[in-house]
């Protein structure tokens, strides 16, 4: 299971503040307190600094790199500050977040991917825009995976986010997704999922609760990787039962540990 930490990111108000006052002692705390909650992948995005994006995430990175040595997943629409982020991640293995089937975006990214042998996200949208139905994911995740590995980009590196869509806005948007998933993970084994989950929320009350269960069903239906806040005590607490659950920690010791620290209190 890969958790990609997602507190720092300038669209919240806090990490906005500290990247302003270049704080950077605050920033080190988040990236540490997410390598103690779990991460795996500490998330970088700073798309809200649109007039010194490059400045910014380059700043960030030297800030996390003080205080941990995970690997740092470069998230930007700006190809450029995809650039400059992979630059400075020298420590690990980073990851893109993201690339689409779009043609601007694919060929901008694309070259990045290959350069910096990144893993990468990978958006189920393409010429034609948002998937309007699961058939839709399925023929666009199929092409991504398609066309990546054909450029020489390792299964185990690709990660699918099949787009998540709130149930608000239709009943069986949770559903598709679910279906979506199953048949993404059946149909390319060695390939992964991941995805934010809040958006399955959207505009509902109780969203925490919403976004909880959804993550239980979709690690139910094969999906490997989360896009979250893993200092959640209540999402981790869900996330490691539910490997327990389906056979993904060996003998529940993952489990038993976190009960006997308290995780479940």
């Amino acid at each position: 299971m890969l958790i990609i930490g997602e507190l720092i990111n300038t669209s919240r108000k806090a990490i906005r503040e500290a990247a302003l006052k270049k704080d950077g002692e605050y920033i080190q705390q988040i990236a540490k307190v997410q390598e103690e909650a779990g991460a795996t992948y500490i998330d970088v995005n700073c798309g809200t600094c649109i007039e010194t994006e490059v400045e910014t995430m380059e700043w960030l990175i030297d800030n996390i790199l003080q205080a941990t040595n995970l690997p740092l997943c470069i998230d930007s629409p700006n190809p450029v500050a995809l650039r400059a982020g992979l630059k400075k991640a020298t420590n690990a293995k980073p990851m893109i977040n993201s690339i689409t089937d779009e043609t601007p975006r694919w060929n901008a990214v694309l070259p990045l991917v290959k350069e910096f042998n990144a893993k990468i996200v990978a958006l189920c949208i393409d010429d034609g825009g948002m998937p309007k139905t699961n058939e839709d994911r399925i023929r666009i995740a199929h092409s991504i995976i398609t066309k990546l590995t054909a450029e020489g980009v390792n299964l185990d590196d690709i990660y699918i986010d099949p787009l998540i869509k709130p149930i608000s806005a239709g009943e069986k948007n949770g559903i598709e997704v679910l279906k979506a998933i199953q048949q993404i993970m059946e149909g390319h084994p060695g390939v992964h999922t991941t995805c934010g989950l809040s958006n399955i929320s959207y505009s509902l009350p109780a969203r925490k609760v919403l976004n909880r269960l959804f993550m239980v069903q979709t690690m139910a239906r094969g999906m490997d990787s989360y896009i979250l806040d893993p200092t959640n005590k209540e999402m981790r607490a869900a996330l490691i039962a539910s490997q327990a659950l389906l056979g993904q920690d060996r003998f529940s010791r993952k489990f038993i540990k976190s009960f006997r620290e308290g995780l479940f209190d």
